[in-house]
């Protein structure tokens, strides 16, 4: 055992969870010095492990292969895809329902359906299933997304401790104890690990979010939340699903969240409150309702778009199609702007830029008007919509303020279902074991960009970068520690330090280094070190396995202290817009409790 790779090895480990503690740099930069200081490492002084084979610059860089890589980044473009079709909209308001009014009744709902569903599922197509759900939830609520992300996973991880099927690290500790001829039953864990999921499950809804604090800007998908009102109108034509509508005690029940200000009807105008008026062909609907609202009209064919090319192009035609390339933006009139003065209807936008003027926000007053007759005044907030090529073109105009938070295409609702049937195949295949996560994964972000639900430029945006850089040097960090004999060395040391006291004393100090290791080696690889070396303990002081065996699986499981412990802390690290810190913060305690709870309820239950 060469000792100098392997201190050399622990200092790298070192430095690089100080780096990604201090916050100081992009975790995506830390992780490329770590993976690059491992590679200059066995360059530079080359290494062969216990079996002679060297250590290679492959075998550092082989984790940007690893199957959790692809998992995780394909899973991020099926969820930008459902996003994208508004296809959990009817699952989100069910639950809103089911839930009550308060803000967090729902989301706790989703919470303790995704824990209890951990117990017979994977935990990664668990939390793939709820995180579109609840991402949609917090923005309908309010709620800050470091409130709901980081739980969704920790529940995940501990409904998983119930049962011997909740989690692959459960199953490999069963597998290589039957080699051993230990056999573990369905349910040997459920009692100790329903206590453990129980006391976790108070810390992380009750305590963990006074723990978590939001990040600072606002997410793309949550730029509706503040509820700001555009004054828009909609023409009734033959066929439109208005036409016909009638008002009720004042007000058009059946136009959801468009409130009505007026209607146009030839030369006369309708005030409310709306008696006994029915909606007729030629009518102009004026109308106030948010940005989401007026998406959600586009995307359902009850306001359409008749975008031009910019002047001088080919065609000119008027298009109603709802591609996914198409856009909606804000956009501020800027003082001194030549669009000042200008009526909306003769603005130009549509030609010059192949851009649809929807609506307008004027913080002084909503004038009662039609909107093609409303003049546009500096400080006006413009509703824009366009193919994402003409959005872009007006970066830099200085005549039109672009807000560029604000860009967000427009919901493909008429691939709902298909975005939805997509999702659906990923997680019944994956639950029933007929194929792998990874390649169901990567087969469904392929087939959202292929059928429409998604363009190639949302599937690159949805990836994040800093997961894909974090995954890379993790794993080559856990392959150099398990390589060069660093990990055997900490489990062989541990154990030793323990030697002569109680069983129950064992029992506990062997979860906790189980516990630490976890967080930095990977779950399954910890379960694989550490089981046989507690399947030796039972032997050596008479004990019966099934404790140790325990001890083996709660212990790798307990990966919440950093984002690289668990594959499902890694999937809710870019929704949660979480840092490395934020998981060891709120992910400690959580280690200690679960560490505390075991060493009272496991010498208790398996009588040691």
């Amino acid at each position: 055992m060469d000792s100098l790779h392997i201190w050399l090895t622990y200092g790298l480990i070192l430095v690089s969870v100080i780096g990604y503690a201090l916050e100081r740099w992009p975790i995506e930069a830390v992780a490329a010095a770590s993976l690059a200081g491992f590679l200059l490492l066995f360059s530079i002084l080359p290494f062969h492990d216990a079996a002679g084979a060297p250590v290679t610059s492959g075998d550092l860089l082989a984790g940007f292969a690893n199957p959790a890589l692809v998992t995780v980044l394909s899973l991020l473009i099926v969820g930008q895809g459902l996003f994208a079709t508004d296809a959990m909209s009817r699952p989100t308001q069910w639950l809103a329902k089911v839930g009550g009014t308060a803000g967090t009744g729902a989301i706790a709902l989703i919470l303790v359906a995704a824990a209890t569903l951990s117990a017979f599922l994977n935990n990664t197509p668990v939390v793939v299933i709820f995180i579109p759900i609840l991402t949609m939830l917090a923005t309908q609520r309010g709620t800050s997304p470091a409130h709901v992300f980081m739980p969704l996973s920790f529940l995940s991880i501990l409904g998983g401790l119930t049962t011997l099927i909740g989690s692959s690290t459960n199953l490999l500790v069963a597998g290589v104890a039957a080699r051993s001829h230990i056999h573990l039953g369905f349910f040997d864990i459920t009692v100790p690990g329903l206590a453990i999921a129980v006391v976790g499950a108070v810390y992380v809804i009750k305590i963990m979010p006074r723990i978590l604090t939001a990040r600072a800007g606002t997410d793309a998908r949550a730029v509706d939340s503040g509820g700001k009102q555009f004054l828009g109108e909609i023409d009734i034509v033959e066929g439109h699903a208005f036409l016909g509508l009638r008002a009720r005690a004042g007000l058009f029940p059946g136009l959801g969240d468009l409130t009505p200000r007026m209607i146009l009807r030839g030369q006369s105008t309708i005030l409310p409150p709306f008696d006994d008026i029915a909606l007729e062909v030629g009518d102009r609907l004026i109308v106030t309702a948010t940005r989401r609202a007026f998406s959600r009209a586009l995307s359902t064919g009850n306001l359409k778009i008749k975008t031009l090319e910019p002047s001088g192009a080919s065609g000119g035609e008027p298009s109603n199609k709802i591609g996914p390339d198409m856009m909606m933006a804000e956009a501020v009139v800027a003082p001194g702007s030549r669009y000042a003065g200008r009526t909306m209807q003769y603005s130009g936008l549509r030609t010059q830029f192949g851009i649809t003027l929807f609506g307008l926000q004027r913080k002084s007053r909503m004038a009662r008007a039609a909107l093609s007759e409303i003049r546009l005044e500096p400080g006006d907030t413009l509703l824009l919509c366009g193919r994402e090529a003409n959005i872009a073109a007006l970066r830099g105009n200085h005549d039109l303020l672009l807000l560029e938070y604000s860009t967000q295409a427009i919901p493909q609702s008429a691939k709902a279902r298909l975005a939805g049937a997509i999702f659906l195949s990923i997680v019944a295949l994956s639950a029933s074991g007929l194929l792998p996560i990874e390649v169901l994964a990567l087969t469904g972000a392929v087939l959202m960009v292929a059928t429409g639900c998604l363009t190639i430029g949302e599937a690159a945006r949805s990836v994040d970068r800093s997961i894909f850089m974090l995954i890379g040097a993790s794993i080559a960090a856990a392959t150099a520690l398990e390589r060069t004999g660093g990990a055997a060395l900490i489990a062989e040391g541990a154990v030793n330090a323990m030697a002569g006291l109680s069983p129950a004393v064992i029992l506990s100090g062997l979860f906790l280094v189980i516990a630490i290791m976890t967080n930095f080696l990977s779950n399954n690889a910890t379960a694989v070190l550490f089981t046989p070396i507690a399947l030796d303990i039972s032997r050596r002081i008479g004990s019966p396995p099934d404790a140790w065996l325990a001890c083996v699986i709660f212990g790798a499981n307990a990966s919440f202290a950093t984002p690289i412990g668990y594959q499902t802390n890694l999937l809710v690290m870019g929704p949660g817009r979480y840092r490395f810190a934020d998981f060891a913060k709120a992910g400690i305690p959580l280690v200690l409790l679960v560490w505390l709870t075991f060493s009272l309820v496991g010498p208790w239950y398996y009588r040691l």
